[in-house]
């Protein structure tokens, strides 16, 4: 073997060990060989970014930042949250019309605790920046931050919360609206020394919005820009799709969704096109639940609907399938689908596999005091998913495992002010959604995170809601929990690499 292959493939399996982003392919390089050689190690370094919370005077914005132990992550390292600058979504100079003046940076909120331990910090009003985050060494493994907004009144009036992203290069939005009412931004954050090209494309129920206004928008280094999607359609839609494509370098996105009537809420990015989707933990008390999917495929989908009870998969009276024509957003109202118990959404092909996307918005509350969120659909948590900013009141876990039994360790660590982690574990029928009786933090103080991880058997699939009434609003936002990509796999160094041979 020439000795440049082996300097090159040690080379790349050290970058993975150090990015958690990195891959390694040789030709014929799977199987079960392959996958006993490979080991699983502790992340040394990852990025989160976080959006600019609100362009309310009267917002109140929480940040929590969390890191779980992990076996084997190095001693050392450290990690931080820098403000980047901020920059609006066209040229009037004004950021709550669409300015493209830069907001002043603000200082960092806070500064990440030893793991095991949150940290948080808080800020008020519209001039709060988004963050770029970094975390090295012991801080890295299954770095998480959660922003959280309470907007006493207005639109988007209610609780809001997301939970901080890493970079990428493509998202799906289901659930976006450009409607009367509506009042959707996508933010982009771009986390590196270049500047960031973004494409930006909508769907609606005809199809794609033809429009130039969202090709080729430049997010300068280092920097966060905030679109205005009415912008980038003449017409007005209540359920549309858009797709973020980013020609060169990488981004972080979401899309604040505020509704002038029914409050509103963080949308984060749907789980990668797949013919079985599942989108867990609609509260108990949800009055309304509105399900919009799409599909890129040239082919239509037709989708099987089920719910996942607490006593077993059940299919909604009237809502049995779904058909989502190729390259057009379709939407159905369920109702008060779960019927005051917990409950999770599962779509599966009724015939041939089709690749889809899909969001529920969820509605509490009626008349006046509606107040909504979303859950789109998400990954399985394959080694551990975390959910921070927690209370001792307001907080609900939902653990789902749609296809088989499964067990589930669920750790509630120290308080953010003091306390002592304690762990539980739980039993998940097959076919269920269980609301946990989640264990608090002996002597909590301050806020604490919820780690969940499987035991046995599954998948599972799990989300977290946050509640608070604010003037008689039911407020609340749901966050899914996808797995913290806190190791990767690693090739050891004996591996048999003759294929490489020449």
């Amino acid at each position: 073997m020439k000795r440049t292959t082996l300097s090159l493939i040690a080379g790349t399996a050290a970058l993975a060990a150090v990015t958690g982003f990195a891959a390694l392919e040789t030709p014929d390089a799977s199987g079960p060989a392959t996958a006993e050689a490979a080991a699983q190690l502790p992340v040394e370094r990852t990025s989160l970014l976080c959006p600019a919370p609100s362009l309310s005077d009267i917002a109140e914005t929480s940040y929590t930042s969390f890191t779980p132990v992990t076996k084997g992550a190095a001693k050392d390292g450290k990690a931080q949250l820098q403000a980047a600058t901020e920059e609006s979504a066209d040229n009037t100079g004004d950021a709550k019309k669409g300015g493209d003046t830069k907001k002043k940076a603000g200082k960092p909120v806070l500064t990440p605790k030893e793991p095991g331990t949150p940290a948080a910090g808080d800020t008020s009003g519209a001039d709060a920046t988004a963050l770029v985050g970094t975390a090295e060494g012991k801080y890295a493994p299954g770095w998480t931050v959660q922003e959280t907004t309470a907007v006493a009144a207005g639109t988007g009036r209610g609780l809001q919360g997301v939970t901080c992203t890493a970079p990428d290069t493509e998202f799906w939005f289901p659930g976006v609206g450009t409607d009367a009412d509506r009042t959707d931004y996508v933010h982009l954050t771009n986390p590196d020394d270049g500047a960031a090209v973004v494409d930006l494309d909508l769907y609606g129920k005809d199809g794609a919005i033809k429009s130039t206004v969202g090709e080729g928008i430049t997010v300068p280094p280092h920097s966060s820009k905030p679109v205005l999607l009415s912008t980038l359609a003449d017409e007005r839609q209540a359920d549309l799709t858009l797709h973020v494509t980013v020609r060169s370098g990488r981004v972080g996105a979401a899309v604040q969704a505020l509704d002038a009537k029914n409050g509103g809420d963080w949308l984060a990015a749907s789980a990668d096109p797949a013919g079985t989707l599942v989108l867990p933990g609609i509260p108990k008390d949800a009055t309304s639940v509105r399900l919009i999917a799409f599909t890129s495929a040239d082919s239509d989908a037709d989708l099987k609907i089920r719910l996942a009870s607490p006593s077993g998969l059940i299919t909604p009276a009237g809502s049995e399938t779904l058909h989502v024509k190729s390259g057009m957003t379709t939407a159905v109202d369920l109702g008060e689908v779960t019927r005051g118990e917990a409950g999770s959404l599962v779509l599966s092909p009724t015939d041939r596999s089709v690749p889809v996307v899909a969001v529920l918005r969820v509605t509490r509350g009626k008349g006046d005091s509606q107040e909504t969120a979303f859950i789109p659909a998400t990954a399985p948590v394959d080694a551990r998913a975390t959910a921070v900013g927690n209370s001792a009141k307001g907080t609900t876990l939902s653990v789902t495992a749609p296809t088989a039994a499964a067990q589930v360790k669920v750790t509630a660590s120290a308080g953010s002010e003091g306390g002592t982690a304690v762990t539980k574990t739980y039993p998940i029928k097959a076919g269920t959604t269980q609301d946990l009786d989640i264990p608090a933090p002996a002597g909590l103080k301050g806020t604490y995170a919820l780690t969940v991880e499987p035991v046995s058997g599954g998948p599972v699939y799990a989300s977290r809601t946050l509640t608070a009434t604010q003037s008689g609003i039911p407020g609340f936002t749901v966050q899914t929990l996808p797995d913290d990509r806190g190791t990767v796999a690693v090739p050891e160094a004996d591996q048999d690499l003759s294929v490489l041979q020449k």
